[in-house]
């Protein structure tokens, strides 16, 4: 019985690794880069504008090849921001509430 409960648990660990794939290198190189600035427009309480204005002020500190792509990474996490996630941003609940209203509207 163990040994088959065992070898249904890699199997499964096997199936749900292969799924997610390999982590993104450029995501991991400017993570927290990309957590402070994404944490910083919602303390802010930016809405889409003012939070374009804060990524293109931000990008410039970065190499020139890799502008284009944070721009797209950053924008991404904004607009995937809920409620079962925000948490990794090192945000309360309180500022991501007050934020998405804003957002939103």
């Amino acid at each position: 019985m163990f040994l088959w409960a065992y070898e249904r648990s890699a199997l499964r660990y096997a199936a749900i690794r292969q799924s997610l794939g390999e982590p993104d290198p450029f995501r991991l190189k400017y993570w927290e880069e990309i957590r402070e600035l994404v944490s910083y427009i919602v303390r802010s309480t930016m809405d889409k504008e003012a939070a374009s204005e804060a990524i293109k002020t931000e990008v410039k500190k970065l190499p020139e090849p890799d502008q284009s792509r944070f721009t797209e990474v950053v924008e991404t996490e904004l607009l995937r921001l809920h409620e079962g996630n925000f948490v990794r941003f090192r945000i309360r609940t309180s500022e991501f509430s007050t934020w998405k209203k804003k957002w939103d509207s």
